[in-house]
């Protein structure tokens, strides 16, 4: 399957199977992360792997997030600036590195969904996150236990515009 034919099937995935992600599979969605572009190289990212059942449970406290307890893995996304750089750009940064992950793990058969339904400040306390970082997004992986299909989107005549709005 080509890299758009996988792009265009991928689906939030909530269900994963209780099998474990091989290590080498985790890595390797980690190393499409570090090799993500950043605003002037700065590279303002840094992720938490979440492999403890008890973190896991209590990161999976809010309505949409309860599925993070049964995942393989959760990577937490943060964005810790140094510079008016990454201060600007860190957000957008660690945001373009996780959806890299996210397409390296839908290539490797991994399943992944996009959250952001957690509160920032108990994240922080919970995984020791310095206060002058943003909790960008958390990310649960783990082998799909079901097939969603596809979603209603937008056609293109409503969102694509050329030279003017």
């Amino acid at each position: 399957m080509s890299c758009i034919e996988k792009i265009l099937k991928r689906r939030s995935i909530r269900r994963y199977r209780k099998e474990p992600v091989p290590d080498e599979v985790r890595d390797r969605i980690l190393e499409a992360g570090r090799q993500a572009p950043s605003a002037a190289n700065r590279q303002p990212w840094h992720f938490i792997v979440v492999t403890d059942p008890e973190l896991k449970e209590k990161l999976a406290t809010g309505r949409y997030n309860r599925f993070i307890r049964d995942s393989t893995f959760t990577i937490v996304g943060v964005s810790l600036p140094y510079d008016p750089v990454s201060e600007k750009w860190g957000v957008i940064d660690v945001t373009i590195a996780m959806q890299n992950m996210v397409l390296a793990a839908e290539v490797q058969g991994v399943g992944s969904c996009w959250i952001g339904d957690f509160k920032e400040d108990e994240v922080k306390e919970l995984l020791g996150i310095p206060e002058e970082a943003k909790v960008v997004a958390l990310l649960p992986m783990g082998l799909p236990d079901e097939q969603p299909g596809p979603k209603p989107k937008k056609p293109l005549s409503e969102i694509v515009h050329y030279n003017k709005w």
